[in-house]
C-alpha cells in the first residue's frame, strides 16, 4: 500500500505544476456556468413551479459541477496509457513489481485531484459572493455536507473504475479512440453533466438511476443541494459502494484475461 500512496503523492504534486491550464480551466469553466445557469433561468421564469428541482439547487449543481469538474469529467483519459498499450510499452510497466491495474487506478486519481485542488477553490469563491439565486448556497443540514463529501470521494472512484475499461479495451482495438468518443459522450449525457438527471422523464430517470452512471456527479451534487435526502442518500450511497466493487472485480479480471494474450514484437 506504501508504494501505491507514494505513487499518488508523485502524480499529485507533477499535477500541480500545470497552473496556467488552471487559470485557463478557471475562467473557461466560470464562463460555462455563467451560461449555464442563465439559460436555465429563461426557463424557469416562465413556470418555475413545473421542473423537478428549486433553481437554487440547481445553481448549486452547476456551481459545484463547475469547480469540481476535474474530478468528474468523463472526457478525461491518460494518454500516456493508451500510448504504453499501442506503442508496446506496457511491457517495461509489467516488469515493475506492482499492480498494473492499481498503477493505472492510481495515476488517474492523483491527476483528477491534483487539478481539482488548482480550480476549485476559486470557482467557489466567486459562486459564493454571487447574489441570490444565481450564486451557491449552503448545504441544507451539516449531516448532507458530510454525506455529500463522502459521495464525492465515491463518485470519483466509480468513474476512474468505468474508465480503466476503456483503457483495457485498447488490449483489443487497433485504435482507441473511438471506444473513447463513444464512451465519454454516453457517460456525460446518462451522468447528468449535460442536464440534471432530474429533469430526465421519470420512467428513464428510474432506469439511469440503477445503473453506475447515476452514482457520478449526479449523486453527490444533488445530496448538497438537497435534492436527494433522507433514506435516498444512504440508499445512494450504497449503490455508490456497489458499482465500485462491480466495475473494479470486471476491470481486474478483464486486464488479467488481456494480458495473457498480449503479444509484444520487436526489439
Amino acid at each position: 500500500m506504501k508504494k501505491y500512496i507514494s505513487f499518488f503523492r508523485i502524480r499529485f504534486i507533477n499535477g500541480l505544476q500545470y497552473r496556467s491550464a488552471a487559470y485557463a480551466g478557471i475562467m473557461t469553466q466560470f464562463a460555462w456556468g455563467s451560461m449555464k445557469i442563465l439559460m436555465f433561468r429563461a426557463f424557469y421564469a416562465e413556470n418555475p413551479q413545473s421542473f423537478p428541482m428549486e433553481f437554487s439547487q440547481l445553481t448549486s449543481y452547476i456551481w459545484l459541477q463547475q469547480a469540481l469538474l476535474a474530478l468528474f469529467m468523463t472526457w478525461f483519459y491518460d494518454n500516456d496509457i493508451f500510448m504504453s498499450i499501442t506503442s508496446g510499452n506496457v511491457a517495461y510497466e509489467l516488469t515493475r513489481p506492482m499492480d498494473l491495474y492499481n498503477i493505472w487506478f492510481t495515476k488517474n486519481l492523483a491527476v483528477r485531484f491534483s487539478r481539482a485542488a488548482l480550480r476549485c477553490l476559486p470557482i467557489l469563491l466567486v459562486a459564493v459572493f454571487l447574489p441570490e439565486p444565481y450564486g451557491i448556497s449552503p448545504t441544507v443540514s451539516l449531516f448532507a455536507f458530510f454525506m455529500f463529501i463522502i459521495s464525492m470521494l465515491l463518485a470519483v472512484f466509480c468513474l476512474t473504475a468505468l474508465n480503466m475499461l476503456v483503457y483495457i479495451s485498447a488490449f483489443y482495438t487497433v485504435s482507441p479512440i473511438g471506444v473513447r468518443i463513444v464512451f465519454a459522450a454516453l457517460t456525460e449525457f446518462l451522468a447528468g453533466a449535460i442536464i440534471p438527471l432530474p429533469f430526465f422523464p421519470e420512467k428513464i430517470l428510474k432506469i439511469i438511476s440503477l445503473t453506475p452512471f447515476a452514482s457520478m456527479q449526479n449523486l453527490p451534487l444533488r445530496i448538497y443541494g438537497g435534492n436527494i435526502s433522507g433514506k435516498d442518500v444512504l440508499s445512494g450511497i450504497m449503490l455508490q459502494v456497489f458499482w465500485i466493487i462491480v466495475l473494479i472485480a470486471v476491470g481486474r479480471l478483464w486486464m488479467t484475461k488481456a494480458l495473457k494474450k498480449v503479444v509484444l514484437q520487436g526489439g
